[in-house]
């Protein structure tokens, strides 16, 4: 993946935000969550103008005490000591499951989640009106105290509490329409009644989490909204009417000052691991829609993270982000 970047000098409907650093968290052989997938987004985006010297940054390393405003001490610690043991091909598995990591992945790793705090400077700064976290390892499946499901730290909940803690943000919606449960984000936030976190996600699939009776504990009940969906030929309509419908209805009392997104592109028809049928434009779609939301409730503020969508084979991935990052920009 080669990168040129730029300082931004006015404001951009879109920014990229990214680092080179994350092709070289490998995963072994046949992997799906791979450098490839970063490689194909990088010339669909190119082709498309989407993606130029005019709208990218690099991002900077998130710090050890970003990481630990979501994830515990002994876990980093766990993390930075196998990493350093790790297979340079990453044909080592993280402990506590479903993660391969190589030497580089804790680099990695943390320019990824470095990548969605430089995304929420930019945002919040005004240099531009929106921006796409092209990064991974992907992070929503991430416990405080656990990575899994090729998650190291979960990006998205470090920059909800970077937003948080540095720009006094008072609520943060988190959407994900990743095609698998964002349980490591629900569980971070199962009890903060200032972050709303709402998924739609295939019921039969990874991890198993997301039912709709699972809606948060004490002050934060009724501040997560699951949305599990049957796979099959129905589920792009759906994952629409639960955007138009619950969703937006949900919003008109939570009302949140930032809208962060779980840009997960395995729903995608073509995904081999999805189960679902989403097509470009049902992204674009879901797009607008979260747009509408920002725009009324928060001055337009919207960073989207890169989670999973495994298609490099058939251009699946590389299209429908092209579409949610066109429906970004427009």
């Amino acid at each position: 993946m080669s990168i040129s970047s730029s300082n931004i000098p006015s404001v951009q409907p879109v920014c990229i935000v990214t680092h080179p650093i994350c092709s070289e968290h490998l995963t072994g052989t046949s992997h799906p969550e791979c450098p490839k997938r970063l490689d194909a987004i990088v010339e669909s985006l190119a082709n498309a103008h989407l993606m130029t010297k005019d709208n990218t940054i690099l991002a900077a390393q998130a710090s050890k005490a970003q990481i630990l405003t979501c994830h515990t001490a002994t876990y980093y610690e766990t993390v930075e000591n196998e990493v350093k043991n790790a297979s340079p091909t990453g044909n080592t598995t993280l402990s506590t499951g479903d993660t391969q990591i190589c030497l580089q992945s804790l680099n990695a790793a943390l320019y990824a989640a470095g990548s969605v705090v430089k995304a929420i400077d930019v945002v919040m700064a005004k240099t531009a009106r929106t921006a796409f976290c092209l990064i991974r390892p992907p992070g929503h499946h991430a416990y405080t105290n656990a990575g899994g499901g090729f998650c190291l730290f979960n990006n998205v909940a470090i920059g909800a509490r970077y937003a948080q803690q540095v720009y006094g943000i008072k609520k943060v919606l988190i959407v994900d329409w990743d095609v698998h449960h964002g349980n490591g984000t629900q569980e971070i936030f199962y009890n903060d009644p200032s972050v709303f976190y709402f998924s739609t996600h295939n019921s039969c699939n990874y991890p198993g989490t997301g039912k709709a009776e699972e809606t948060g504990d004490g002050d934060a009940q009724g501040t997560t909204l699951n949305c599990p969906i049957a796979p099959g030929r129905k589920s792009s309509e759906h994952v629409k009417h639960a955007f138009t419908n619950q969703l937006t209805a949900a919003m008109s009392l939570f009302r949140p000052e930032l809208v962060l997104i779980s840009a997960g592109f395995d729903a995608h028809y073509l995904d081999p691991l999805g189960g679902f049928n989403l097509e470009d434009q049902d992204f674009a779609d879901l797009t607008q829609i979260v747009k509408e939301i920002a725009a009324k409730y928060a001055q337009g503020r919207i960073v989207s993270v890169l989670e999973g969508g495994y298609d490099v084979t058939n251009g699946g991935l590389a299209s429908a982000v092209k579409a949610h990052v066109a429906a970004l920009a427009s």
